[in-house]
């Protein structure tokens, strides 16, 4: 049978089950329409054949009748996954069934790959993975995730808006890895005959736009990160970044925390949701704690980056940390912060005052110059969300690359280089700014109830098949 090049269809089986709610068991609506979709579940009762067909917005049962649809016995040898276009009266079955009484019909492509039946779906984790196109018509969980994704998205983009956030675009190619302490992917570009880097993150590039005069900016994009895969990291993955020009570090929590909550207001109608079985509360506004108060607090001692490195050294060697030489006080406090407090990091919460020593591009924090203006802010154990009032002092961002060449010097692989463009545009004047990162993945996460971040994306990144 040869596939037809369109089909015309004029309804939908969401909007069908809405409009048609009315009908009584065995009644007939008088209305004929014309579907299209996959066939889900398929089985043949004599004359009769019952076939489920799912579209974008729902599922509708294909009713086919011997003597009343075309073709009865070819309509009776489709295989699970055929796309069909049928036409037909708009009815419901004896046992309650709303259902399209096919009059006519047609194959509009062949499936020559199992999906599994409506019940099974697909359990192989590989195929679901490799072959999403398949997982998303066989596993109704998986097109709820992506849809609440995009919701999420919609949300975040509307509300950056209304707070008065214009949306721009920057580049994936960096001619140095910059903006983000992590291991960058490399390329190269033939016509330059250089090595460029993906972007690790859009930071240096936005607020080089605050600097030319717009003060406020954000980008939903890609960026890459030559890190470990797990089940809360892929190595590239989707990043909110925004800067307010007149901001600081309190200004951007509070946006942060309206933020989150409105997005899971907007797509759950709730800001108290349900996270893998367990209560998580997102309402605003969020507790606000130091990293040295939550590491003291866990180790029954009182520790801040102004305790003696020796000191801090052997609590870490004591959890069996790898300390390397190169790290500092600031360092190790948040080597110690990280494997002592974030698991218990549960309701959403800011972690303020982060080291001088992890926070190149953060401002020293008024009341003490060893830490910063910088938060992140945590929920469900993992990391949502990055922020800071923005270093502006070009001397001294000068002074904290150098800072960081020099880890990378000493074997940091994820240390920043000296981005000396970006140093001239702070010396053209950025005026007092915060910034922000959320990981959209991870929040996709939370709003999705996914445990795993490749059920939140629509093609993770995979290891390749070898023959």
């Amino acid at each position: 049978m040869t596939s037809p090049y369109q089909f015309a269809h004029d309804a939908y089986a969401g909007a069908l089950q809405d409009a048609y709610s009315f009908l009584g068991d065995g009644e007939e609506s008088g209305q004929s329409v014309r579907v299209a979709g996959r066939l889900i579940l398929l089985r043949r009762q004599g004359k009769l054949v019952f076939a489920t067909m799912r579209d974008s917005s729902g599922e509708i049962q294909l009713f086919v009748l011997d003597g009343v649809a075309e073709n009865f016995e070819e309509f009776a040898k489709l295989h699970l996954g055929d796309w069909v276009g049928a036409a037909g009266e708009v009815v419901r079955t004896k046992r309650g069934e709303l259902s399209v009484k096919v009059a006519t019909w047609e194959r509009l492509a062949a499936a020559l790959h199992n999906f599994g039946d409506k019940w099974a779906g697909i359990a192989d984790f590989d195929l679901r993975y490799r072959h999403r196109e398949a997982d998303l018509w066989a596993n109704e969980t998986t097109r709820r995730s992506l849809q609440r994704r995009s919701q999420m998205l919609r949300s975040l983009r509307e509300r950056c808006w209304a707070a008065g956030f214009i949306e721009v675009e920057t580049p994936m190619l960096n001619p140095i890895p910059t903006g983000a302490v992590a291991r960058p992917f490399v390329t190269h570009h033939n016509a330059y005959d250089s090595d460029f880097y993906l972007r690790i993150a859009p930071e240096l590039w936005l607020k080089r736009l605050v600097v030319g005069g717009f003060e406020r900016v954000f980008e939903l994009g890609r960026v890459f990160r030559n890190e470990g895969v797990s089940p809360r990291h892929n190595p590239e993955f989707t990043i909110l970044e925004l800067y307010a020009a007149y901001w600081n570090y309190e200004d951007m929590m509070s946006f942060t925390e309206e933020l989150v909550a409105g997005v899971a207001q907007d797509v759950l109608g709730t800001t108290e949701i349900e996270y893998q079985g367990r209560q998580l509360s997102l309402t605003a506004p969020w507790a606000r704690r130091t990293m040295a108060e939550l590491t003291s607090e866990a180790l029954g001692e009182d520790l801040s980056v102004h305790t003696p490195r020796p000191r801090l050294v052997e609590r870490l060697q004591a959890l069996n940390v790898h300390v390397h030489e190169s790290w500092g006080p600031g360092r190790c406090l948040a080597e110690l912060f990280e494997v002592t407090c974030e698991p218990s990091l549960w309701d959403a919460i800011f972690v303020t005052e982060y080291p001088v020593e992890v926070s190149p591009l953060s401002r020293r924090h008024q009341l003490d110059p060893e830490v910063t203006e910088r938060f992140e802010s945590y929920a469900a154990t993992r990391e949502i969300s990055n922020g800071f009032s923005e270093l502006n002092d070009p001397v001294e961002q000068r002074a904290r690359f150098e800072d960081q060449a020099r880890l990378v010097a000493a074997g940091d692989d994820e240390a920043m280089l000296i981005d000396e463009d970006y140093i001239k545009s702070l010396e053209w004047g950025l005026p007092p700014t915060a910034g922000l990162g959320v990981g959209i993945d991870r929040l996709a996460m939370l709003i999705a109830d996914e445990a795993n971040i490749r059920e939140v994306i629509a093609f993770p990144t995979l290891k390749p098949l070898r023959d």
